[in-house]
């Protein structure tokens, strides 16, 4: 029985880490909150055009996501819009896409300088997601980031992956990062940023994530591949951009650079003269909340006293469901004695 509880929380723990459901459809809730974005050191709000001038000087500009949620993805095409509108050639970067992936994305922004009949650009396109594994992966999922890489091809700007490839990731997820072959070891690369303070603090978003449920060989391989992917993606960003003209923008989940951690303060580490700025787009919480309760600072030993984000971009929630609820369903049939 624990040894079937364990895989069960490892294939869950795989599901999270590697893919992103879609949720149920549910009632929306209007929020006066929804379209407004913060500066979170001023606590004021700013318009658009601002935003736009504020970020365009920066390196390295995340927009950082919930992976699933659409008006997200709308946020950062704007986003990439305005910018290319002043004048600048962004470069971007996607998390959920591997290094090893970057030829056949920049083969795919290549095929925009010649005219194709509306056949051959859907090969193009089957052809590209079964190359990137993502043949599998649902329709609207992948539309998300295919809509990005068309404005890349239309605009002729340069893109990139930043991850992991997705079966070291998967390997690393299920043996832990000291029983990977030392083959598998030297493609890895370590900041050596990661303290005791810092990965007490991710085995409690694990144990949040997967619904209070706290299991300690599962989560020394999940936090083992977090630090293996964040250090990847920083050294990844920190060589986009020693060659990028432009800002680098980065398409990333929220987790990955909240507080300034997982990515963003390995990127400094790296290279401490890239100038960084991160927005989250944030989804508004289930209850009714200030935008105070959105800010919290940072409390971590050892770590500075810092908002989530530089702003925050508020947006619709996709769902107000409970996450947990099914999971904690599928647990409670697992507890249960066999009558066999």
């Amino acid at each position: 029985m624990h040894r079937l509880f364990f895989l069960f929380l490892i294939f869950f723990a795989v599901s999270i880490l590697h893919s992103c459901a879609l949720p149920k459809k549910t009632s929306l809730r209007n929020d006066p909150l929804i379209g407004k974005i913060f500066n979170t050191r001023t606590t004021q709000s700013i318009d658009f055009d601002s935003l736009i001038q504020i970020i365009k000087s920066h390196d390295v500009i995340y927009l950082s996501e919930k992976h699933n949620n659409p008006d997200h993805h709308d946020i950062q095409q704007k986003i990439i819009r305005a910018l290319i509108a002043t004048g600048v050639k962004p470069l971007i970067g996607f998390e959920f896409f591997s290094m090893d992936d970057t030829p056949d994305l920049l083969n795919f922004v290549d095929s925009g300088t010649v005219t194709h009949s509306k056949k051959t650009e859907k090969f193009i396109e089957t052809d590209l997601r079964k190359k990137l594994g993502w043949d599998t992966q649902s329709d609207k999922m992948w539309q998300y980031y295919f809509e990005l890489l068309k404005i890349a091809k239309k605009e002729t700007l340069e893109v990139a992956g930043i991850d992991l490839p997705t079966t070291l990731k998967k390997r690393i997820t299920r043996k832990g990062i000291a029983n990977i072959t030392p083959i598998e070891k030297e493609l890895i690369f370590s900041t050596n940023l990661s303290d005791d303070a810092y990965k007490d603090y991710m085995f409690s978003i694990f144990k949040d994530v997967h619904c209070g449920m706290g299991h300690e060989k599962m989560q020394s391989k999940l936090y083992d591949t977090w630090v293996a992917r964040n250090d990847k993606m920083a050294l990844s960003i920190s060589r986009l951009h020693k060659h990028s003209k432009g800002p680098v923008i980065i398409i990333i989940g929220g987790g990955h650079t909240e507080y300034g951690l997982g990515v963003i303060d390995r990127v400094a580490a790296i290279d401490t003269t890239v100038k960084q700025v991160n927005i989250a787009l944030k989804e508004i919480s289930i209850n009714p909340s200030q935008f105070s309760d959105y800010v919290p600072l940072l409390e971590l030993k050892g770590y500075k006293k810092v908002p989530p984000a530089d702003f925050l971009w508020f947006t619709q929630r996709v769902s107000y469901e409970d996450p947990c609820k099914e999971f904690k369903k599928l647990l409670e049939k697992m507890k249960k004695p066999s009558t066999d």
